[in-house]
């Protein structure tokens, strides 16, 4: 049973397609308000974990329930708390966008009092009112997208589930939706597909990263960093000789390696500078460069980004 602020409970949920592995033995949570990134290669089992959690495709084994009811024996209940945009939008391109939300909110069974005031209110909010009276086919991508989320909106669910609600569109129509979905949160769950790892760095509190059809890790970005990150990467820009400034980095005690990033002829260079056991080398770094003289113009630490964490996950590189 789902218990506490948990909107969304996973157990051990496994999909054969036949012989093939859809997903198998999954198991997360997902808290009210929270946007939780599901993360995964093309064919990693992602959109089927979606259309089971929408009641598209029942489970092979394993249970799944949406705001306390089991997707399996209470899929009308579930469908009434969720809602969703699957990677291809249903849309009827031959109806204006206000008739196609007005034919959703019938096929939702939305009270016919409460229609209008929320279908006004849902192209408000997903900024498709100014073309409320134009039909979806002449719209452009991106504002058929926001219709896809307008119908996903109307019956103002617990959940949203969006599988890669970005994918075709071009960069402007990307940050449009990235912010849109970044404002729908709060109140309502949001569960985001995506192969996409930036998409997934800026909008998702928590991310659950699948391939081949397992569950790779559940965690929040940052937590993943800290796990993986074996050691400290600074990136450090001087001005001197370079081979002194080899010679001066790489004899330090707690330097790994030093890899040269960028030279110019005004005797400026720009290192990469990676630290043992993750160990904090930057009050170290700048002594050292002052003590020989070499003028030190810039020190910054830098990060592991989403992608590297995804690669070094699904490649089973071994976890400090």
């Amino acid at each position: 049973m789902v218990g506490g602020t948990h909107v969304i409970q996973v157990r051990n949920l496994t999909k054969y397609y036949g012989s093939h592995v859809g997903i198998e033995d999954i198991s997360f949570e997902a808290k009210k308000g929270e946007i939780l990134g599901f993360l995964g290669p093309n064919g990693a089992g992602k959109t089927t974990a979606m259309r089971i959690l929408t009641c598209y495709l029942p489970p092979t084994s394993g249970e799944a329930r949406v705001a306390g009811f089991d997707v399996l024996s209470q899929s009308l209940e579930v469908r009434k708390h969720i809602g969703y945009l699957p990677e291809n939008v249903p849309l009827y391109h031959d109806l204006t966008v206000r008739g196609y939300l007005e034919f959703v909110a019938r096929l939702k069974r939305m009270p016919r009092s409460n229609q209008t005031a929320r279908i006004r209110q849902v192209m408000e909010e997903c900024g498709v009112y100014d073309v409320r009276d134009r039909t979806i086919g002449k719209l452009s991508k991106g504002y058929r997208q926001r219709v896809g989320l307008s119908q996903a909106l109307l019956n103002d669910p617990d959940v949203l589930i969006l599988d890669e609600p970005t994918i075709g569109l071009d960069p402007r129509q990307i940050i449009e939706i990235r912010n849109l979905i970044r404002s729908l949160s709060g109140e309502r769950t949001i569960v985001l597909s995506t192969h996409i790892l930036p998409e997934a760095s800026l909008l998702c509190q928590r991310v659950i990263i699948i391939n081949n059809g397992k569950l790779v890790t559940a965690d929040t970005p940052e937590n993943l960093k800290n796990r993986l990150q074996r050691s400290m990467v600074i990136d450090i820009t001087v001005r001197g000789d370079l081979e002194t400034v080899r010679e001066v980095l790489g004899s330090l005690a707690d330097v790994k390696s030093v890899t040269l990033l960028e030279s110019s002829a005004a005797n400026t260079h720009t290192m990469r500078v990676e630290s043992h056991d993750n160990r904090d080398i930057r009050e170290t770094l700048s002594r050292a460069v002052a003590d020989r003289g070499i003028g030190l113009l810039g020190l910054s630490s830098i990060d592991l980004s989403l992608e590297e964490i995804f690669v070094r996950l699904v490649t089973r590189e071994e976890l400090e």
